[in-house]
């Protein structure tokens, strides 16, 4: 081995470099935690993570070299359960974000020690103080430039949510990269082994900095691409409302029908003498009415309109929708937001139910009410099959992924801005959705 010539980096600054790297992109991802992972618990996390880590690459720096990679694997397993302690981001992304944190880590701690090599070897023992000055001022700079670029492409408020490929891709250039970048401090016998030396030094902190880059160039593409899906979908959004006016207006053309044909049953109910005809003809007229005119009361008139439009709708499509809406108890929610977690709640539920071949099955409950110091509402619709769980929401049955599975999403969001909660789950043949918010304090102001 190379370090036979000059010594490698001390495990424990390895460990240093790999706990700064954690916290780096916890500080990143903070914003998607909104509140779960209280700041206590994210301090004890990152003491504990750095107490780990130090006994980890100590107790690997024991160990032969035959076993060198599963010592740095049990390091990489700790990384991952730091970010995912301290942030509460899903498995996959807490992957993505571990294969990264361990690239940027064996770049500083690279780089700290080439300087290390270069400024204080020759003069010997260094005294610790010179040490400590130049690992807290080498790492603390290369920290806070990392955290600096990397700011502008995680946004505050969500997590990453990479997909499958974007997470392979993460992992295969954290793996060629350290195997690269430490195939001359295993062996020198090799086409791709530097000769001892300090260049073996230089060539590692160039080979973890291409892969660095590669790993923010890779992020920097998924951010234009999200931001793309992002347009794309406003753009279907609008186009949503445009083909709600069309269906208004159809809906209008319906009741001028109906009405068209009112007076025509009117007309013949005055002129029957017959009493059974003219019951017939009166049936017939309140079955040709019956879903015309149904206003929603709920106490908020924005949950009037969307409940009076899907009761409707529902009613054109051969859909039973049931509310019992206490809409008093979400006062305090802006109208847009309600729109969102109402409009897109019943249009899952609609589009769900549509399928099914049986209308005995086509069923919607919607209920609002105040339990204790709570809101609980309830979305529920007939649902067959099994679901998927992604991220604790199921994941789109659409093919074209990139352009759904916005709703739940959307909902969830709009539960937390809340301080609220939304859990999804299937419960004996039905699709439950539970959003629950504290109730706001006395005065509060509804949000804008």
């Amino acid at each position: 081995m190379i370090t036979e010539v000059l010594p490698d980096i001390p495990r424990a600054y390895t460990a240093v470099a790999e706990w700064a790297a954690c916290m780096t992109y916890v500080l990143l991802v903070r914003g998607p935690v909104r509140g779960r992972r209280s700041p206590v618990l994210v301090g004890a996390v990152s003491v504990a993570g750095l107490g780990v880590l130090l006994a980890v690459q100590e107790a690997a720096g024991r160990l032969p070299i035959s076993l060198w990679t599963l010592g740095m694997g049990v390091a990489v397993a700790v990384m991952f359960a730091c970010i995912r302690l301290s942030t509460d981001v899903s498995l996959r992304d807490a992957g993505y974000l571990t294969a990264r944190a361990f690239v940027l880590a064996e770049l500083v701690a690279s780089l700290h020690w080439q300087l290390h090599s270069y400024f204080l070897a020759p003069a010997g023992s260094p005294s610790p103080v010179v040490e400590g000055v130049l690992l807290v001022g080498v790492e603390g700079a290369a920290f806070t430039v990392a955290y600096l670029l990397e700011r502008r492409h995680f946004e505050a408020g969500r997590p990453p949510e990479v997909d499958l490929r974007s997470l392979a891709g993460a992992v295969a250039i954290a793996a060629a990269t350290f195997f690269m970048s430490n195939l001359s401090f295993v062996s020198a016998n090799t086409p791709f082994s530097g000769r001892p030396g300090r260049e073996v030094f230089y060539i590692r902190t160039l080979v973890d900095l291409a892969g660095y880059v590669a790993l923010y160039a890779q992020q920097g593409h998924r951010r234009e691409v999200q931001r793309a899906t992002e347009v794309e979908a406003m753009r279907r959004m609008l186009v949503s409302q445009h083909e709600q006016y069309l269906r208004s207006k159809r809906s209008i053309d319906v009741v001028n029908r109906k009405y068209h044909d009112m007076k025509h049953y009117v007309a013949a109910i005055r002129a029957e003498t017959d009493p059974v005809a003219k019951a017939s003809y009166l049936d017939q007229l309140e079955e040709s009415i019956s879903g015309y005119g149904v206003q929603a009361q709920t106490g908020n008139a924005v949950l009037d309109t969307i409940i009076t439009a899907k009761t409707a709708e529902c009613g054109e499509r051969g859909i039973t929708l049931t509310s019992v809406v206490d809409g008093t108890a979400l006062s305090f929610m802006s109208p847009m937001d309600l729109s969102a977690l109402f409009g897109n709640a019943l249009d899952n539920a609609v589009e769900s139910v549509s399928a099914l071949p049986s209308p005995e099955k086509r069923l919607i409950r919607v209920a609002v009410y105040t339990q204790d110091m709570l809101v609980l509402v309830r979305f529920e619709n007939y649902h067959e099959g099994e679901l998927e769980m992604e991220d604790g929401l199921p994941r789109t049955t659409k093919a074209d992924r990139t352009h759904h599975g916005y709703g739940l999403r959307n909902m969830r969001q709009v539960a937390e801005r809340y301080g609220g909660s939304l859990t999804v789950r299937a419960e004996d043949g039905w699709f439950v959705v539970r959003v629950l918010f504290p109730v706001p304090a006395a005065g509060a102001q509804q949000r804008g």
